[in-house]
């Protein structure tokens, strides 16, 4: 027996949403063992949509970074599931971690851009390296190395040049232009534009818009919440290792409902709303316990 997809007042089956980019559910993260051990998120879930971007916000120690480094295998979950493409992340032994980053299917731009950047290869070098190692020719993968340097506004002048004859919005630029080169499913940016001054910082949050109008999903972590209301679609807040909000940029940044949310906001001189006093700081933090 065979079943359809339920009909739309038109007549025609309803289309299901895509799948997730990116679904993690119930993640566990602990460092160490026994009485010593330290939870550094617990019950964490959260998708990502194709086309989507998720701000990833909160304090440092709230667990951003662990979050994202569960994801991209550097830190083993202790519980849960992080599903890409189908298959769990959380299981994934070291054999299948290699084929996933040759395939590069998740990337990863770090806030200081020369710690994904080898110092010593030209900028060619360091775009091609990653197409060369999926058996890429090399003269596509040129080719392709000059066309995301493009996409970036960068020059191809600059290929030939070493990051560190580059500035910092430039060499950001091309991490970013690297992280892409293998059109991954999913881009994690970890505080890309903190480093940066605000020219910089403009260029590169206008560069994400563009990544997201192109259909790229990318988890955006930042402390700048004035850069997450301007580029995400969503965004989630982690405090203490649990994620206590989450919902559109609208709802999350412009009416708050968590106490630690308005916390946020109201400690944030970036945004268009009213900072909060010191007496409201206080008693937010009452109602968190500390």
């Amino acid at each position: 027996m065979t079943t359809t997809a339920p009909a739309t007042e038109t007549g025609a089956p309803e289309k299901s949403p895509p799948a997730p980019v990116l679904d993690i559910r119930d993640l566990e993260v602990r460092y160490g063992r026994g009485r010593r051990g330290r939870s550094a998120l617990h019950g964490v879930s959260l998708s990502v949509a194709p086309g989507e971007t998720v701000g990833l916000i909160g304090e440092t120690g709230s667990g951003k970074s662990t979050l994202a480094r569960a994801v991209l295998g550097l830190v083993r979950a202790s519980a849960g599931s992080i599903l890409v493409g189908g298959e769990d992340l959380a299981s994934f032994r070291a054999r299948q971690w290699r084929s996933l980053r040759r395939r590069g299917v998740v990337q990863y731009v770090f806030q200081d851009p020369l710690r994904s950047l080898d110092p010593d290869l030209t900028i060619e070098a360091s775009l091609t390296e990653p197409l060369l190692i999926q058996g890429v020719a090399r003269a596509e993968a040129a080719d392709r190395a000059r066309a995301f340097l493009d996409r970036v506004h960068l020059s191809t002048e600059l290929l030939r040049r070493l990051p560190g004859e580059l500035s910092g919005g430039q060499r950001q630029r091309v991490a970013v232009a690297r992280a892409l080169i293998t059109e991954p499913s999913l881009v994690i940016l970890d505080e890309p534009v903190s480093a940066l001054d605000s020219a910089n910082r403009v260029q590169v949050l206008e560069i994400l818009k563009e990544l997201r109008a192109g259909g790229t999903s990318l988890v955006f972590i930042s402390h700048d919440l004035g850069s997450v209301a301007g580029t995400a679609d969503r965004v989630a807040v982690l405090y203490r290792g649990a994620l206590v909000e989450v919902g559109t940029a609208r709802e999350v940044i412009g009416r708050p409902r968590h106490a630690y949310t308005r916390l946020l906001v109201g400690s944030a001189p970036t945004l268009h709303t009213r900072t909060a006093d010191r007496g409201e700081r206080e008693a937010l933090r009452a109602q968190l316990g500390g």
